[in-house]
């Protein structure tokens, strides 16, 4: 190999390697889930991650560099999104690694679901069907607006919050399977548990939008059915 190619060829891995640096921290790696389900602004990520707007900014910082997140801007406020849906599948796929891989992750994760019944990945096609046929009761716990940006199919929102104000909506004859933002996210956790001591059969789904995405599998977006209708109407 020539001294020419041997330079080419560490400029090519330098900047393969700058995606690794922007995933290369825990908050980063949340923030990229928190965006995977839908645009929000710095203050909004703040609040989800548990941290100060400074620091927020300067995690978002390095991921833009990275060109895996993208910004607009209303007025003073900046959101920011994925740069691609291949962003959320990559941060599934570098999950999906890690749990193979690393003990202490498997031992945590399940430290965390305590008796909780969780779903796995080989139980998306016979979830799917169940649903279709009313057999099961599929909920979204996350923010409506979440749900409004991409949701599993059959899924009603049904936000933790709103669950105890609300549990005349679910019927007691059926299995209810509830889902949030992916394995790491505790709010399907918690909304499992409610359900059980109120005397819900339910169970938590591991997968998020993220995960259903990446594998291949269908979700439904209201928010971009209603964004079509209105740019074929303004096309008449």
């Amino acid at each position: 190999m020539t001294q020419t190619h041997r330079t080419l060829q560490d400029l090519l891995y330098e900047q393969v390697a700058r995606i690794g640096k922007a995933l290369s921290s825990p908050k980063r790696l949340e923030i990229l889930d928190l965006l995977a389900q839908g645009e929000k602004s710095v203050d909004r990520l703040a609040e989800e991650a548990g941290i100060d707007i400074k620091l927020a900014s300067a995690h978002l910082r390095v991921l833009k560099e990275g060109r895996l997140v993208m910004t607009r801007r209303q007025g003073r406020f900046i959101f920011y999104r994925l740069s691609g849906e291949d962003v959320a599948s990559l941060n599934v796929m570098v999950r999906c690694v890690a749990e193979e891989h690393l003990l202490e992750l498997r031992a945590t994760l399940e430290r965390m679901s305590g008796d909780i019944e969780t779903l796995d990945a080989r139980s998306r096609a016979d979830l799917l069907a169940r649903a279709r046929q009313g057999e099961v009761v599929v909920i979204d716990v996350r923010p409506p607006e979440e749900y409004q940006t991409a949701h599993l199919p059959f899924a009603r929102s049904l936000p933790l919050a709103e669950i105890e104000a609300r549990l005349a909506e679910l019927p007691t004859d059926r299995e209810i399977v509830a889902y949030c933002r992916g394995p790491f996210c505790v709010l399907s956790d918690e909304a499992v548990a409610l359900l059980r001591r109120r005397g819900y059969q339910a169970q938590k789904l591991s997968d998020g939008v993220s995960e259903w995405q990446a594998a291949g599998l269908p979700l439904e977006s209201p928010a971009a059915v209603s964004s079509n209708d209105h740019a074929h109407m303004s096309d008449r």
